[in-house]
């Protein structure tokens, strides 16, 4: 029993936590927008990374949108496209 409670440690989260920070002082653009969408879905859930999800809750709260305006504004973004293009090429996201 004691097995299941346990915090997990995300193996994205050493990569993910300076994201976060990026976005607690960064402004609403299209990328932090996908970016906040992105994490959100990574670690909805997560039975870990406690920090991150406050984290992205205070963004949430920061940017003065709730998490289906953030989707709906995010699915906009991607429609258009761009959004994580490299060097004139797309490259896949790892939405996990």
């Amino acid at each position: 029993m004691a097995e299941e409670n346990k915090e997990q440690q995300h193996p994205q989260y050493n990569r993910d936590r300076p994201l976060v920070e990026g976005l607690l002082v960064g402004e609403a653009s299209d990328y932090n927008l996908a970016e906040l969408a992105r994490l959100r879905i990574r670690y909805h859930n997560f039975p870990g990374a406690r920090d991150i999800q406050r984290g992205l809750d205070e963004v949430l709260d920061k940017w003065g949108i709730t998490e289906a305006e953030l989707f709906q504004k995010t699915r906009a973004i991607h429609t258009v496209g761009g959004i994580y293009r490299t060097k004139g090429k797309k490259e896949e996201q790892d939405w996990n």
